[in-house]
């Protein structure tokens, strides 16, 4: 038997509103909905991590190939920290989780970069050499 969940998600979280809205908790589809709350979260804190990556890896490629820096490079880095801080003001709760999740996508980073700049991962650092403080600093591109 299909749902209205699985064939129109639309019409069925505007019905979920509309329960909840009308206090009709015995129609609600508590199970579907559960896991729609749990999967923004688990949504937001996946958006993190993914910026994050963007975000080391360019400072890694700025730091280790001087060379080759861009003004593309450093526009990347600005507009990850932007979007960054944006995610921490809306989302409070992931603040105290940000130092857990530099250090889960840092190897992710180093690959990503080595992989950009053909420098070999052994290149670079095996743990983050960028304090969060430094991650969100708007004048820190380097050391």
């Amino acid at each position: 038997m299909t749902t209205l969940y699985e064939t129109d998600f639309v019409g069925w979280a505007e019905r979920q509103v509309h329960l909840l809205r009308a206090e009709e908790f015995e129609s609600v589809d508590w199970a579907h909905l559960i896991e729609e709350i749990e999967g923004l979260g688990i949504s937001q804190q996946n958006e993190l991590r993914n910026r994050l990556k963007v975000l080391i890896m360019h400072l890694l490629k700025y730091q280790f190939q001087p060379e080759r820096r861009s003004r593309s490079w450093q526009v990347t880095i600005v507009d990850q920290r932007i979007e960054i801080a944006d995610l921490l003001e809306m989302n409070p709760s992931l603040r105290p989780r940000f130092a857990i999740f530099v250090a889960s996508v840092y190897p992710v980073a180093v690959k990503r970069a080595a992989n950009e700049t053909g420098l070999p991962r052994s290149t670079f650092p095996p743990e983050s050499p960028y304090s969060v403080d430094q991650l969100m600093d708007d004048e820190f591109f380097a050391l």
